[in-house]
């Protein structure tokens, strides 16, 4: 094995969908110009955003529940090769077989040699942000495995040849008539006279995934967690399809991100208590699906784990920016922030959108290849009040923001105002000359070119008649 935990190398270039193809910046332009996609997230969130804060009133405890999962989490984090070690060793006596990725390449290699073993030219999926954040299926279908999203947002957005736009619902950029014609260009099968009715769009890919899920040998899953005392792995959904997927095949294949462990079943309660209140407002999942290995006879009699790094060390060893790995993929954040609500998660470029994947995507990568999403936040705050875990993900993008490179002017900018900062005398010849400002620039409230940039999205401030140097000296 190649593989060791504690390597901190970031996600290979060329692989999965962590990077965009262009700055935050110009994609953002490009989305507010749609303002179908703006009715559409708009809509999605105030009603999530809704749910969410009823169900969550109901509890008395809840600010506790945060500071539990918070604790929970970086405890993890303080020891996770121990429990990573603890959980391959439980899985292994489950009668699993545990594999460990360094990146998307390895993981990729590892699932299609698995599919290939199984003789399976299909596979049936459960959601992943995982899988979609390697490119698992643009890996198998190199190799000529057909995989078949069966999640009912992911299987929109495979069959419209889309991107996920966010992390629970990835197709809540689409309306129903946009999902209906989705159906009727590429479901085969489907009723010409499809209407845009949710029961009958639901319905309509209910009939062309049931046959998928009776003649598919090989599933691929994600896990929402595992708990290192016994091996075992969960999934939390809303549809059913999970269940189908985790039950139904012979051969069952997890991939897994090394931050989703958790120490003991007790821990596991604190997270099956918030995680559905933050997500989709609702008290607990409709279908929550717990396995330890192989019982023979029942269920899948190949089970494998794949625990992925792709960057996770490297997030890891930043001890400020490691809180990224406490997400639990509820999506909070997202229905909380102003700018995701108006640009959609297609903006960020990465299968972690929104104000997680703004200080996510760039450690898992390397901060040169995602420098424009730490920039991609108003600093509200709006996104460490909701999240369930208490990540302070302002503060962390002040922190990816210092850590990013700048250009050349700026740095010299930053350099000069640091060097009169620091000399009191040049310090106030400074203050007095400032005051021209107050007729420079747009309406007295802009700044001259090469400056103009800085104040063409924002006023400056306007300065007084009188600095506290002055007025001390009067007195």
């Amino acid at each position: 094995m190649t593989t060791f935990l504690g390597m901190p190398a970031t996600a290979p270039r060329g692989v999965g969908h962590l990077r965009g193809d262009q700055p935050f910046p110009r994609a953002a332009h490009d989305a507010l110009g749609d303002s179908q996609l703006r009715r559409n997230l708009r809509h999605a969130t105030t009603t999530i955003r809704g749910k969410s804060g009823r169900v969550i009133a109901e509890l008395p405890d809840w600010q506790r529940l945060r500071d539990a999962g918070s604790a929970i989490k970086a405890d993890v984090m303080s020891r996770l090769p121990d429990l990573l070690a603890e959980l391959e060793s439980r899985v292994t006596e489950a009668g699993g077989v545990v594999h460990w990725a360094a990146d998307a390449n390895e993981a990729n290699r590892i699932v299609t040699d698995l599919v290939r073993r199984a003789g399976s030219e299909r596979v049936i999926k459960v959601k992943s942000m995982a899988t979609q954040e390697i490119g698992l299926n643009e890996a198998l279908e190199d190799a000529g495995i057909t995989p078949v999203e069966t999640d009912l947002a992911e299987l929109i957005v495979q069959l419209g040849d889309d991107k996920p736009s966010h992390i629970l619902v990835p197709a809540i950029h689409r309306n129903r008539s946009e999902i209906r014609e989705i159906f009727l260009r590429a479901m085969p099968g489907v009723d010409p006279e499809l209407t845009d009715d949710p029961p009958v769009l639901a319905a309509a890919a209910r009939r062309y995934l049931r046959e998928t899920f009776l003649s598919t040998s090989v599933a691929v899953s994600g896990a929402n967690f595992a708990i290192a005392e016994t091996g075992t792995l969960g999934v939390v959904e809303s549809e059913g399809n999970g269940r189908m997927c985790l039950t139904l095949p012979d051969t069952l294949i997890t991939v897994m991100g090394i931050e989703k462990v958790l120490p003991t079943w007790r821990d596991l309660e604190v997270f099956l208590q918030l995680l559905p209140r933050a997500s989709t407002g609702e008290r607990m999942n409709p279908y929550t699906t717990m396995w330890t290995g192989v019982t023979p006879g029942d269920g899948p009699q190949n089970v494998h784990l794949v625990l992925l790094d792709n960057g996770r060390s490297a997030v890891l060893a930043d001890t400020v920016g490691r809180q990224a790995l406490h997400c639990i993929r509820c999506s909070a954040c997202l229905n909380v922030c102003p700018v995701y609500e108006r640009t959609g998660g297609h903006a960020y470029g990465s299968v972690y959108p929104g104000p997680i994947g703004a200080v996510l995507s760039p450690q898992l990568t390397g901060i040169e290849d995602n420098a424009s999403l730490p920039y991609a936040s108003s600093l509200c705050g709006a996104c460490f009040d909701a999240c369930p875990v208490k990540i302070d993900i302002p503060s962390m993008l002040v922190h990816l923001r210092d850590k990013a490179p700048h250009p050349p002017a700026e740095r010299a900018a930053m350099a000069a105002a640091a060097y009169t900062m620091s000399r009191p005398r040049l310090y106030a010849y400074a203050q007095r000359a400032a005051k021209m400002a107050r007729i420079a620039g747009r309406r007295g409230r802009g700044l001259p070119p090469p400056l103009s940039g800085w104040t063409a999205g924002r006023d400056l401030p306007e300065f007084p008649e009188q600095t506290f140097r002055d007025w001390w000296a009067q007195r």
